[in-house]
């Protein structure tokens, strides 16, 4: 089984929040909960659903990672612009993408 982080998108501004150890939303896939077995799994997509049913967050997902070299790798390359943000400057205050991070 691969691990699992989850991830949404905040609903006041839709930046793309990971939920961490403590149950809170952060902007930091670094500082996800990594679901390693089944139950947890479970858990994290029952605290999803809340989240969503509160109307903290949108677009609930469990997203597939590894590690590597001691950071959280998701596999999936629309994951890692989320994680790292947008592949150009777009905003104001917002930054882009380490390029060696996109990169498979």
């Amino acid at each position: 089984m691969a691990e699992k982080v989850l991830t949404a998108n905040r609903l006041g501004d839709g930046i793309a929040v990971w939920l961490d150890a403590a149950g809170q939303w952060n902007e930091k896939l670094q500082e996800a909960f990594v679901a390693r077995h089944a139950e947890a799994e479970v858990a994290l997509q029952e605290t999803g659903k809340r989240a969503l049913a509160d109307n903290l967050v949108v677009d609930v997902n469990l997203v597939d990672v590894e590690e590597r070299d001691g950071k959280l790798w998701p596999l999936r390359l629309r994951e890692r612009i989320r994680a790292e943000g947008p592949t150009m400057p777009y905003a104001d205050g917002h930054g882009f993408a380490d390029p060696d991070f996109i990169a498979a």
